[in-house]
């Protein structure tokens, strides 16, 4: 198998990592209180982690490791895809899900007060922060846009490899 693909798993988990790593900075170092939907992004980038170091471990196993890889291609554009939809939110493209603009998860009047009072309602449909212009979303999009072309990268290589071999 092409060592790529084990790199390219390892390429993901790493950048995955970091990115969780950076959202949590800014969470917890900053105060920057994520919404509901940027809570949603992160969880693929916990799989793809996950998926992508398993990539490796599984290195000498070229079809599960082909197919690890694939599920971590998806991880990232199911994150990309949320992202997408994030950013529509933010520009005022769409709505956002119910849970834009309220994180309550409270099931009485007294408990949604508490949960109010107790904890900062961050809405989807306002840009928290922004580098160069563009939100944490929309770099989210762009991040995993290019892990999950990394990734489809690296299985053609190892696709077009093995045709070689077979010539």
């Amino acid at each position: 198998m092409d060592p790529f693909v084990s790199r390219a798993g390892l390429l993901i988990a790493w950048t995955s990592t970091l990115a969780l790593l950076s959202v949590f900075v800014a969470q917890y170092g900053f105060d920057l209180q994520p919404c509901v939907l940027c809570i949603w992004q992160r969880w693929p980038h916990g799989v793809a982690v996950a998926l992508g170091l398993a990539v490796w471990a599984f290195r000498d196993w070229p079809a599960v490791s082909l197919s690890l890889l694939g599920l971590a291609i998806t991880a990232e554009l199911i994150t990309g895809g949320i992202g997408v939809f994030h950013v529509g939110v933010e520009q005022g493209w769409w709505q956002g899900t119910a849970g834009c603009g309220s994180t309550s998860g409270a099931d009485s009047l007294a408990a949604l007060k508490a949960q109010i009072m107790n904890q900062p309602i961050v809405r989807c449909d306002e840009v928290a922060f922004a580098i160069l212009g563009v939100s944490m979303a929309g770099w989210n999009v762009v991040l995993a846009a290019a892990l999950a072309g990394l990734g489809l990268g690296a299985v053609v290589r190892n696709v077009n490899r093995r045709k070689e071999d077979w010539s």
